[in-house]
C-alpha cells in the first residue's frame, strides 16, 4: 500500500479552509504564499495521483499578487474546479479527450457564485468521462488514484477533487453529483461530501436543461466546518428562495433524531465489513441519544429504480454522443470515447420505447419514498457497498455489460437522492481492515441541510475523522 501526502511545513500546513482564512486575517500568511504552496503541492503529487485536468497557475499567481481584495469569506483560499463547469479562460473537457479544447469566454452560473466566495482557482480537476463512471480510469488520460492507497480508485466522477483535498493539496475543492459524485469520492478519500437539495446551488445552463435535474453542485472538504461555511457563504451570495435557509451552522444540534438504518440496497447487501461499520455508526448514534431503528430489508424504493436510472443516464449519454459536434465543435470524434459512454448510448438507442415509462416512474420516486422520510428524520446507509476497488475493476474500456454491472453493484445507495432531490452527506466515520476510508451516508428531507450539518458536527466531535 502506497500512501501519498502533500502536507508540509509551508503556508498551508495542515489547515482546513477556515484555518487558512484565520491565518490570512492574522497576517501570518499571504495569498501569494498560499497559492505557491498549493501549486508546489499539486506538482509534487500529481504524477502519483493524476488529479489535474487543467493548470491555471499563472492566472492564480496574478490574482494572488493583486492588491485588490476580491471579497468573500474565503478570499485567497486556493481551490480547484471540477472539469465540467465553465470557468472563464479555462477549457471544459468533462473527463474526455474527444475534441479540441477551447477556453470558455465567461464563467458559468455556478462558477460565478463559487468564485464570489473568494476561493482562488488553480485550475481544473480530472473526472471520469462525462461523469458516467464511479472511477476515473480514462485509457489515455490515465487513472486518478487514491492517496490512501494508489492501487485503489479515488472514486468519481469528482475524483481529482477528492484525491487532492485528501492528500492536502488544497483544503476545499468543487465537486458535483449526478449519481453520487460528491459522496463517492468523499467516501473513498475520507472526506466530508454534502449533496445539497435540488435547487440549493446554481447549475450551468446545459445541466439545467436535463429532463430530471439530477446534478447538484457542492464541495469536498476535510472538516464539517468547512462544508458548513461554504454553504453559508453561497447562501449569502444567492439564497434559494424556495427552500428553508441553511444559515450559519457552527456546531452540534440539541434535537435528538429518529434514524432508520439500511445496509441492503435494491441490488444487494453491502459487504460484511461495511455492514458492521454501519451498525457501529448506528450504535454511536444511540449512545449520543438518537432513536435508531435498524431494518434488515431493502429501502422502500421501486424495484425498477436501478434499471430506470441507468436508462436515464443512457439517454444523457446518447444526447452527448449523437449531439457531440453540435455541442463540442467539428473536432468531436466519438471513436475516442470510452466503452462505458458508447455502451450507454447503445443501451438508450435499443430501449427508446422504454424511456417514457422510465422517466414517469423516476418522477414518482420521491412520492414513494416520502412515508419513510415522514416517519424518520434521517436515513443512515453506507455510502458504498464495498471499500474502494483496485484500479482496473471499473475499467471503462471493458465490455459494457461488465462495467455497468460492477457499477450498479458498488454504487447502490447514492443515485436515489439525485432523483428525489433530497440532501445527503457522506462522512468519513469508518475504515476498512486494510485502512481505507469507508463513508457513512445520512439522508434527510428536502431543505434539511442544516440538520444534517448539525448531526455531522456532533459525529465529528464524538468520533474524529481519520486523516492522512
Amino acid at each position: 500500500m502506497t500512501r501519498v501526502r502533500a502536507f508540509g511545513d509551508d503556508a498551508l500546513s495542515d489547515l482546513d479552509a477556515i484555518g487558512v482564512v484565520h491565518a490570512l486575517r492574522s497576517g501570518t500568511v499571504s495569498r501569494v504564499e498560499l497559492v505557491e504552496a498549493a501549486i508546489a503541492r499539486a506538482e509534487a503529487v500529481n504524477a502519483a495521483l493524476n488529479g489535474v485536468a487543467y493548470r491555471a497557475y499563472d492566472s492564480a499567481r496574478t490574482r494572488a499578487a493583486a492588491r485588490t481584495r476580491y471579497g468573500g469569506f474565503f478570499d485567497g483560499v486556493p481551490t480547484f474546479v471540477k472539469d465540467n463547469v465553465a470557468v472563464a479562460g479555462m477549457p471544459t473537457m468533462e473527463g474526455a479527450d474527444a475534441w479540441h479544447p477551447r477556453p470558455e469566454a465567461a464563467d458559468g452560473d455556478f462558477a460565478r457564485d463559487y468564485l464570489a466566495t473568494g476561493l482562488l482557482p488553480l485550475g481544473k480537476t480530472q473526472m471520469s468521462e462525462f461523469g458516467f463512471s464511479a472511477s476515473a480510469e480514462h485509457p489515455r488520460l490515465r487513472p486518478v488514484r487514491n492517496p490512501w492507497d494508489t492501487d485503489r480508485t479515488a472514486g468519481a466522477s469528482s475524483s481529482g477533487a477528492g484525491a487532492f483535498v485528501a492528500a492536502g493539496v488544497v483544503p476545499i475543492a468543487h465537486a458535483n453529483d449526478g449519481g453520487g459524485s460528491i459522496r463517492i469520492p468523499a467516501s473513498c478519500n475520507g472526506l466530508v461530501g454534502l449533496k445539497p437539495t435540488r435547487g440549493r446551488l446554481p447549475l450551468d445552463r446545459t445541466v439545467r436543461q436535463m429532463p430530471i435535474r439530477i446534478v447538484a453542485n457542492g464541495v469536498v472538504t476535510r472538516s464539517v466546518r468547512d462544508t458548513a461555511a461554504f454553504f453559508r457563504e453561497m447562501e449569502r451570495i444567492r439564497p434559494a428562495r424556495t427552500l428553508p435557509p441553511i444559515g450559519d451552522v457552527t456546531g452540534p444540534g440539541r434535537a435528538r433524531l429518529r434514524v432508520v438504518v439500511f445496509t441492503s440496497s435494491l441490488k444487494r447487501e453491502c459487504a460484511p465489513e461495511v455492514r458492521q461499520r454501519t451498525l457501529d455508526t448506528a450504535a454511536l448514534l444511540e449512545r449520543l441519544g438518537h432513536r435508531v431503528e435498524v431494518r434488515d430489508e431493502r429501502p422502500p424504493v421501486p424495484a425498477t429504480f436501478a434499471d430506470d436510472f441507468v436508462l436515464y443516464w443512457a439517454l444523457l449519454a446518447m444526447a452527448l454522443v449523437r449531439g457531440g459536434r453540435r455541442r463540442f465543435g467539428d473536432s468531436f470524434d466519438r471513436s475516442r470515447l470510452d466503452n462505458l459512454t458508447l455502451g450507454l448510448d447503445r443501451h438508450a438507442a435499443r430501449n427508446l420505447h422504454r424511456l417514457p415509462g422510465a422517466l414517469a416512474r423516476l418522477a414518482l420516486t420521491r412520492r414513494q419514498s416520502e412515508p419513510m422520510m415522514r416517519d424518520h428524520d434521517v436515513v443512515l446507509t453506507p455510502t458504498l457497498t464495498e471499500e474502494p476497488p483496485r484500479i482496473g475493476h471499473l475499467d471503462p474500456m471493458a465490455d459494457y455489460p461488465q462495467i455497468i454491472g460492477r457499477l450498479e453493484d458498488w454504487v447502490a445507495f447514492t443515485p436515489l437522492q439525485n432523483i428525489t432531490g433530497d440532501p445527503a452527506i457522506s462522512l468519513p466515520l469508518a475504515q476498512s481492515e486494510a485502512g481505507l476510508p469507508i463513508g457513512m451516508m445520512f439522508t434527510a428531507r428536502a431543505g434539511q441541510e442544516a440538520m444534517l450539518l448539525a448531526l455531522a458536527f456532533e459525529l465529528e466531535e464524538a468520533q474524529p475523522f481519520p486523516r492522512l
